[in-house]
């Protein structure tokens, strides 16, 4: 089974995560796969829009963690599996910009739940539309990470005050709220999603695509020397969050489906 899919409807492009046994968990090859694609859509001139969506009940559980079942070597820089965690880090960071500053509008279709990472991705598109029963949460406090590459994009979309009630409780939140806070642009129900989503797709491929290219590229570029800060320093973070007790004993948990016991 192929990690990502990809579909056009005449300009419209969608590009679905494909691992719906796994909640589409992002392991390292959807995430080289979904790099590849999204390069794809930008460069190709036939592609005006890139629709993101998950297949099955959930959009995105977040990076796939099962691999690293060996924790113990976790904080051995050297390790395979902290090797592996630091590129899963660094290639979920380069979606997350290449989504951000795609020339092309981009809608997520959240047909499920977004987690962790999860909700990164659906709501650093233009346009995030919901159906209701999805959650959302940057849930990575709970076990022993920071959430250090989506706090950016969410402090810009938020504010801090929102983003700190986000990223510390880590709890999760409906698809209501997340309208609410300006993460969600639309609630649809379920039968409703596709149409609605390629309602909004032909309004925007409807206008100049030359406009619309440039109008990204200048919001992008507003902010583009606070993000560049912002990403190095949470690239920084996410390395020395491996270093801690916490972190080892939060993967361990999660792997064995147990509660995490925290170091006094």
């Amino acid at each position: 089974m192929h990690p990502i899919l990809v579909s056009d409807a005449g300009p419209i492009r969608t590009i679905t995560l494909n691992r719906p046994d796994h909640r589409n968990a992002l392991s390292p090859a959807m995430q080289y796969a979904l790099i590849a694609a999204l390069d794809e859509a930008s460069a190709a001139k036939s592609v005006r829009v890139v629709v993101i969506t998950g297949a099955g009940t959930a959009f995105c559980a977040g990076l796939d963690l099962s691999a690293l079942k060996h924790v113990e070597t976790l904080q051995q820089t050297s390790s395979p599996e902290a090797m592996e965690l630091a590129d899963n880090t660094h290639r979920f960071s380069r979606i997350l910009r290449t989504i951000y500053e795609l020339s092309k509008p981009t809608i997520a279709a959240v047909n499920g739940h977004a987690i962790a990472g999860g909700t990164g991705l659906a709501t650093v598109c233009d346009f995030t539309l919901a159906v209701p029963e999805a959650k959302f949460g940057y849930t990575e406090v709970k076990i022993g990470f920071v959430p250090a590459v989506v706090s950016a994009y969410l402090s810009m979309q938020v504010g801090e005050r929102r983003a700190r009630e986000l990223l510390l409780t880590g709890r999760l939140f409906t698809a209501d709220y997340a309208h609410k806070l300006g993460l969600v642009t639309e609630v649809v129900e379920p039968a409703e999603l596709t149409s609605r989503v390629h309602a909004l797709a032909d309004l925007l491929v409807a206008n100049s695509p030359t406009s619309l290219r440039d109008t990204k590229a200048l919001l992008a570029d507003q902010h583009r020397e606070w993000l560049d800060r912002s990403i190095e320093m949470s690239l920084a973070a996410s390395v020395e969050s491996r270093k801690t007790p916490d972190f080892l004993e939060g993967i361990s948990a999660f792997l064995e489906k147990r509660k995490p016991k925290w170091a006094e």
